[in-house]
């Protein structure tokens, strides 16, 4: 593939950046080498390799969930600014 004037326009309207001239020209260089670079990677014989699909053999360690209260209805309602016996009071945020 080709890095011109275009697809660099294209790219960075897409991704909504901005490029001085300058700049334009070491993104077009960037560019080619690392197409270059995905092309030399499609050179590579794969088709004994199995896909990677976890980057290591550890699991996660996880407990069992536990329902237990830790605080009470009255501790938590009891630093509320506005309250109705139940409920924390707050400003209505849905117009119908």
């Amino acid at each position: 593939m080709k890095v011109d004037d275009k697809l660099v326009d294209h790219l960075s309207h897409l991704a909504r950046l901005r490029f001085e001239d300058s700049a334009r020209e070491d993104i077009k260089t960037d560019l080619g080498r690392i197409l270059d670079f995905v092309e030399k990677l499609s050179e590579l014989d794969t088709d004994d390799v199995q896909p990677l699909i976890y980057m290591t053999e550890a699991e996660n360690v996880v407990r069992e969930d536990q329902s237990q209260l830790t605080v009470t209805k009255e501790e938590a309602l009891k630093n509320a600014p506005v309250k109705d016996s139940d409920y924390f009071k707050v400003p209505k945020v849905i117009n119908k």
